[in-house]
């Protein structure tokens, strides 16, 4: 029984074909300790078919819910990303590069579950944070901004002669 996130390959006339997916808040359930809480995501898996290989891009569009790394308040992230996959026949199973994939000699059918959650992964930013608004302000949670700004420790540094003295001897040599 194919799965939810699989193309098959071997039924495939070669030319051009394409499928959709929707990828919503049951698919992140499926990966232990995901970070993404809710999503309204699309991808759009266009196969060229060849006598020798697949050649798939895969493009996932929409936005995911993420906590904000700074006010820990949820907020929507927008996601586009298009990623590139050449699927080859080979004698066994073959993914050590992340942009060619061998499938054995019995495998029919491809399953993109795996490839849609790491693109989406590599298409969130670093440093999740609230976007500004339109003035250019932070749209993080102002209670949590205030009590940060009240723990923020600040450093008064004070000079010390002795630095002095020693950029004397850089200055001898």
């Amino acid at each position: 029984m194919p799965g939810l996130f699989t193309i098959p390959l071997s039924g495939l006339k070669e030319g051009q074909h394409t499928f959709y997916f929707e990828i919503n808040n049951k698919f992140f359930d499926l990966f232990e300790g995901s970070e993404i809480e809710e999503s309204e995501l699309v991808a759009k898996v266009e196969v060229e078919k060849c006598s020798t290989h697949c050649d798939i891009i895969i493009a996932i569009t929409g936005k995911v819910k993420i906590c904000c790394d700074r006010c820990l308040d949820m907020f929507y992230h927008s996601i586009a990303c298009e990623n590139r996959l050449l699927v080859k026949p080979g004698k066994d199973r073959n993914d050590i590069d992340p942009d060619i994939l061998t499938l054995a000699a019995n495998e029919h059918e491809l399953d993109l579950q795996q490839h849609f959650y790491e693109y989406i992964y590599l298409a969130l930013p670093i440093q999740r944070i609230h976007p500004e608004d339109k003035n250019g302000e932070s749209t993080c949670d102002p209670v949590m901004l205030r009590k940060l700004r009240e723990h923020l420790v600040t450093k008064e540094k004070k000079y010390d002669a002795r630095w002095n003295e020693l950029k004397k001897l850089l200055n001898d040599n």
